[in-house]
């Protein structure tokens, strides 16, 4: 009897637990000393405050090699134009290099924080499947499988990530314009959409978890939308202020 008592009041713990809104670094940690918006340094930092996960972006090179960096030009110096070589002697505002994606997902091997990869649009549906093809491999290989999730503005990427990447990985779709009925119907873990778009359709964060879907919310850095958002009982708040996000939900 005491032993039923203890397990379902474990059970009862962990899924209050896992019911909470979880915080997610936008760009890795980067609003701190020594950090840079996705370096390295940034999902150190993620991981060393105990964020559920580091969101960070990938774009393609013109010899087709994987680049962490959100801009589509850094500098004066376009990402798609210019070889990785060239590309990875630029520098962060932290004097970080810009990271190759290797480089990146080899360091994230050593830590505990999920990573959030967002794949950039790229410029044909076919360099997205190819990029996405590189991706998944890498992945495999250094076997970070289970702390992988995926998310883009493409809806093409999106649809090719749920083919590819193995089955039960969270992938979110960022634009914003599908129902959560549509987004169950390709098979997306959920919308990974801007504060506005639940702000303006509330009802579908309750939609999306009759539906068995999750729901993260971007790039949320004021503490009145944090509250909202968490009241709201969304899962994920992706932020470029995870501690303030940390110290708020220690009130719920």
């Amino acid at each position: 009897m005491r032993k039923a008592v203890i397990c379902t009041l474990f059970v009862f713990i962990s899924a209050n637990m896992m019911s909470q809104t979880q915080v997610i670094a936008h760009r890795g940690f980067w609003d701190t000393q020594g950090s840079a918006q996705n370096s390295i340094a940034s999902l150190l930092k993620a991981d060393s405050i105990n964020c559920y996960g580091c969101e960070f972006d990938v774009r393609m090179s013109s010899d087709g090699k994987l680049i962490v960096i959100h801009d589509a030009i850094h500098g004066l110096t376009s990402i798609k134009k210019n070889t990785a070589d060239t590309l990875t002697r630029l520098k962060l505002k932290n004097g970080e290099s810009l990271p190759l994606l290797s480089e990146y997902l080899q360091k994230g091997t050593e830590l505990k924080t999920r990573l959030i990869l967002e794949l950039k649009k790229l410029s044909t549906p076919e360099l997205e499947t190819k990029a996405i093809e590189q991706i998944i491999s890498l992945v495999s290989k250094m076997q970070l499988e289970p702390r992988m999730e995926y998310i883009s503005f493409s809806l093409h990427a999106v649809k090719e990530f749920i083919r590819l990447a193995p089955q039960g990985t969270p992938i979110y779709y960022l634009n914003g314009d599908l129902s959560p009925q549509e987004l169950k119907a390709i098979g997306c873990t959920g919308p990974d959409y801007n504060s506005k778009v639940f702000k303006k359709n509330p009802e579908w964060i309750t939609e999306c978890h009759s539906l068995g879907l999750k729901v993260n919310v971007w790039t949320v850095n004021s503490e009145e939308d944090m509250q909202w958002l968490i009241k709201h009982k969304v899962d994920f708040i992706t932020t470029d202020r995870p501690l303030v996000l940390r110290n708020l939900l220690k009130n719920y």
